[in-house]
């Protein structure tokens, strides 16, 4: 089991600068570097200070030159936002820059909030064939010469300027929901990262079997990697109710998600309140003790149990997200219990 961490800049109100969110997201990153964490992930958001990344190539680029061992990801990058030949030289400038430590991740968006700014208000359940057809053309791009006559981009002969470092080429993710996405990830050579969200375990099985599907569907691949991401928020054996601490603020990020993604309001300078609380009066994965359960909440022991299943399932990576609109403090100590407590026994 490889762990990994996912995480951005989230700005809950101006009281924390942004020079400081990003000295803090440097500090979780050199820590999961040193608890020997295999991947540091930065996705990719467009005008919402709750998850600030306008580019992820910046910060990993930074990351690349204070780390040593870390593989510095994208992820994910919105497809129909870039172009073929910009992402392809960015992605292997990164790889340069690091010295073979890139990884990237492709998704096709999901925040029409976001589609209406940066791609003209084109619907977001569009973007699947953005992402089909980036992947071939990107990895074309980064083996020599190529020209692409495609229903979305077209240009003459041309190549990846730099070319990367990892040979053939560096690792590529699809982020992946649907049967259809997942077979596409696995015909591609791609490895498959999923989020369960707000659902149980139940959702990870569910993942995980139609990844196998792909597999079967697609006989003679090499089986790619498949890495579960999931809020993750862990506290101590004396503390009986610290897991409220982590379930509080989930459910502040999750309120604020469906804000931003229900696309009903405009925000304010970056910020949007997050969905009152009596909307989901009927919605009880939203409640505390049901995201106890399904968000990665619990001490040491707990949190083991559960990416012990995780890893009986065929899970290859395991991926601590600590965007949960908790203080830098709260992030810091999780992260520290799970590096301390958690990762030792799966070594």
């Amino acid at each position: 089991m490889k762990f990994s961490l996912f995480v951005h800049m989230e700005r809950w109100d101006e009281q924390v600068s942004h020079r400081q969110l990003f000295e803090d997201l440097t500090e979780l990153t050199l820590m999961a570097e040193k608890g020997g964490f295999s991947t540091v992930w930065i996705g990719e958001h467009h005008a919402m200070e709750y998850t600030i990344s306008p580019s992820p190539m910046p910060l990993l680029a930074y990351l690349a030159a204070r780390t040593e061992t870390i593989h510095l990801g994208a992820g994910t990058i919105i497809a129909p936002f870039w172009h073929p030949i910009r992402v392809a030289g960015e992605c292997a400038l990164l790889d340069v820059i690091s010295n073979g430590r890139m990884e990237v991740g492709l998704a096709r968006g999901a925040y029409q909030f976001e589609f209406d700014r940066m791609a003209n208000g084109m619907p977001a359940s569009e973007g699947g064939a953005a992402l089909r057809e980036m992947v071939p053309a990107v990895r074309a791009l980064w083996q020599g010469d190529y020209a692409h006559d495609g229903a979305i981009w077209k240009f003459p002969t041309s190549t990846s300027v730099p070319k990367p470092v990892q040979k053939p080429m560096p690792p590529m993710w699809i982020a992946a929901r649907d049967p259809d996405s997942h077979n596409f990830a696995v015909a591609n050579g791609c490895n498959v990262m999923v989020t369960p969200l707000m659902k149980g375990d139940e959702e990870v099985v569910d993942l995980k079997n139609k990844f196998e599907a792909a597999l079967a569907n697609n006989p003679g691949v090499p089986r790619p990697q498949l890495m579960v991401l999931r809020h993750t928020h862990v506290h101590a054996e004396n503390d009986p109710e610290g897991w409220k601490i982590g379930a509080q603020a989930i459910n502040r990020f999750y309120r604020t998600f469906d804000a931003w993604f229900g696309n009903k309001q405009t925000p304010e300078n970056g910020f949007l309140p997050p969905s009152p609380e009596a909307k989901f009066a009927e919605r009880p994965e939203f409640g505390l003790e049901s995201l106890h359960k399904t968000a990665m909440i619990g001490t040491p022991k707990d949190v083991i149990e559960r990416i012990r299943y995780y890893q009986e399932l065929g899970v290859d990576e395991f991926s601590f997200w600590c965007d949960n609109s908790l203080p830098h403090e709260e992030k810091r100590k999780s992260l520290e219990l799970f590096i301390n407590e958690v990762v030792p026994a799966f070594r």
